[in-house]
């Protein structure tokens, strides 16, 4: 037991950086709320409110510190941090009334701050993001797969996401680190935006797909591969395989047929259309 503790005592000493997973969680929880759904307390007094607003600044500040990142450099990553939070607040609200918008369940804005998961992993991935941006190790991994603990949305924090991005039922959705979003794009439940082929040589390439402005992809699509571009105005339906291209203004959908086969180990593929929607 000894030599077992001895060998981790030694393997742990030897890492350059090792963050606490609950502080960063904290730290992300905090701020949405804070951002989001703020204590009423807070909001009674203009002080109080801005000096939780600092202690969040030192928190991050704290958080750079146990990466083994100096003090003057932590000091200065988090107020950029924070300053940025602003653009990042104004994009979320563009997001958050965007699936007002269309949402015909969605009552008031102040339900999807509360209640909606598709948000909610939407806020983190862009906190994340913004982190990955300034190049901070670990942690904006640590807030997306904190956000997929939550939600079961798993968005990678160096995936490009443009504004008024609307997830519905938001469950199940993959989208994967070099995928690029455009502007309006609306995403349902099991949507994968992943990866052809999954090789360790393929790390620093583009491996996802390219959603342009104003696609609707539907429950359970999957749309693989770093050369796959789906088109502006697109309408992905649910269920579909893609790995090729689509033009603008297309639907793509299966097929609606039904067939009945023996119980052969290899079912033939999934069959799609693909159609020109009218301008």
């Amino acid at each position: 037991m000894l030599d077992f503790l001895n060998i981790i005592f030694e393997y742990n000493k030897k890492r350059n950086f090792f963050p606490k997973k609950k502080k960063s969680e904290f730290f992300v929880e905090t701020l949405f709320h804070f951002l989001f759904t703020p204590d009423r307390e807070f909001l009674k007094n203009a002080i109080l409110f801005k000096e939780n607003y600092k202690k969040l600044i030192n928190f991050l500040y704290e958080i750079f510190i146990e990466l083994n990142i100096d003090p003057k450099n932590s000091d200065n990553l988090s107020r950029k941090f924070f300053e940025e939070v602003p653009n990042i607040y104004k994009t979320l609200i563009i997001d958050a009334n965007a699936i007002l918008e269309s949402d015909p369940a969605a009552t008031v804005v102040e339900e999807i701050f509360l209640s909606y998961p598709g948000f909610f992993a939407t806020a983190l991935y862009r906190i994340a993001h913004q982190l990955w941006i300034q190049k901070i190790p670990i942690i904006p991994r640590l807030i997306t797969e904190y956000a997929h603990s939550k939600t079961g949305v798993d968005i990678h924090a160096s995936a490009e996401i443009g504004s008024a991005f609307a997830i519905d039922h938001g469950t199940g959705i993959v989208i994967g680190s070099s995928t690029k979003i455009g502007n309006k794009v609306k995403i349902y439940q099991g949507v994968t935006l992943g990866a052809i082929h999954v090789d360790k040589k393929l790390s620093n390439q583009k491996r996802h797909p390219t959603i342009e402005d104003q696609v609707t992809i539907y429950a359970g699509a999957t749309i693989l591969g770093g050369d796959t571009i789906v088109g502006h105005d697109c309408v992905i339906g649910g269920n579909v395989w893609l790995t090729r291209s689509v033009p603008p203004f297309s639907i793509v959908y299966q097929k609606s047929e039904i067939k009945m086969r023996n119980n052969s180990p290899f079912p033939d593929p999934i069959d799609f259309m693909i159609i020109k929607k009218k301008k």
